[in-house]
Order: structure tokens, then C-alpha cells, then sequence
């Protein structure tokens, strides 16, 4: 058996909140009403979408991630900016980003690193950390706005989650499968 998984921080309820309040304000652009906006209870920062995976590389994926995060400090990730790109040939995604965040880099690449360790093979061409406030299909007629209202905020990045991600009625349904505590910052 077979389930789509990826790594991701979790947000606060505070930063979620704040959030929802931006993507209601990047609805004006959304003129033709393609964007399938998600629900602020489900927004969290992917770091690393891995697919489809077996029961166990689960197993293996939480035992090497352990051990390689054992070492890693909990970081503040400061969001900046918002931007519209495609994920992949079937999709595009409205997202909250924090593209010069270079803990956030380096947890994104370690994450990748314990995947291809576990034998999961992805494609990661253009993929970005971020927070998905909306998707829609890659062919679309949504057009970004020259100048993304101002976004900033700060989150703190103190565990990493191995979600399972199931398409629900509503958009994807997700069940943390473990969580990992990185090192406290003090």
C-alpha cells in the first residue's frame, strides 16, 4: 500500500489566522474564479513533497530523520513575500513564501537528502518551500499582480511533520504520520 506524503513545519494558530486575512486579500485577482483557496486550518510550510511512498519507508523515513535531525536548532522562518507558480504539469499554486530564509534552505535540502536516503525518488526541479494558500490547474488564466500586497511575518520552525495527504470533498485531508522536535533555541 501506497500513500502521498511530505515533510512540513506546522504554524501557529496566530500566523494561520494572518494568513487567511492575506489570501483574502489576493481574491481580487483571482477574476475568473480558478483558485481553489484552502482552508486556513490546513496551512502549514511544505518543505519537501515526496509522492507516493510505502507503509515502510515511513518506518525508514522516521528513522532517518531522527538521527539526522537529533543535531538541528529549532529557527524563526521569516514569510515575505507571496507568488503565483506551477508545482508541476497538472498544477499551480498561490503560495506565502520565505525565498531568502537560509535555515529554511537548509532544513528543505536536509529533508530531501533523508528522502533520497529512504529510496524515495522525486521530482524537485522548481519546488520552493511555502505555504499553500490556494491551487489551481497549471493551465489557467489567473494573473499575478505586478505587486504582491506587503506580506511579513515570522513562524517558528521547532518540528518537522511527515504528513499523509488524502484528496477530500473540501481539498486534502491531512494526518500527521510522526513528528521529529528540533533542539530548542535557547
Amino acid at each position: 500500500m501506497e500513500i502521498r506524503a511530505f515533510f512540513a513545519l506546522a504554524l501557529p494558530d496566530a500566523v494561520a489566522r494572518w494568513l487567511a486575512d492575506h489570501a483574502d486579500n489576493l481574491c481580487q485577482y483571482d477574476k475568473h474564479v480558478e483558485v481553489n483557496w484552502v482552508d486556513s486550518e490546513s496551512y502549514h510550510l511544505t518543505l519537501c513533497f515526496l509522492g507516493d511512498v510505502s507503509l515502510g519507508q515511513i518506518d525508514r523515513l522516521e528513522a532517518i530523520a531522527r538521527a539526522k535531525l537529533a543535531d538541528v536548532n529549532s529557527f524563526q522562518v521569516h514569510v515575505n513575500t507571496a507568488d503565483y507558480y506551477p508545482i508541476s504539469k497538472q498544477l499551480a499554486v498561490v503560495a506565502a513564501l520565505s525565498p531568502q530564509d537560509e535555515a529554511l534552505s537548509r532544513l528543505n535540502r536536509l529533508m530531501m537528502e533523508i528522502a533520497l536516503e529512504a529510496g524515495i525518488e522525486f521530482e524537485e526541479e522548481h519546488f520552493k518551500p511555502h505555504i499553500t494558500l490556494g491551487r489551481l490547474p497549471a493551465k489557467n488564466r489567473f494573473i499575478p499582480p505586478q505587486d504582491w500586497p506587503e506580506l511579513d511575518l515570522f513562524s517558528l520552525a521547532d518540528s518537522v511533520i511527515l504528513f499523509q495527504s488524502k484528496p477530500g470533498e473540501r481539498g486534502s485531508i491531512y494526518t500527521p504520520l510522526f513528528e521529529i522536535s528540533l533542539q530548542d533555541m535557547a
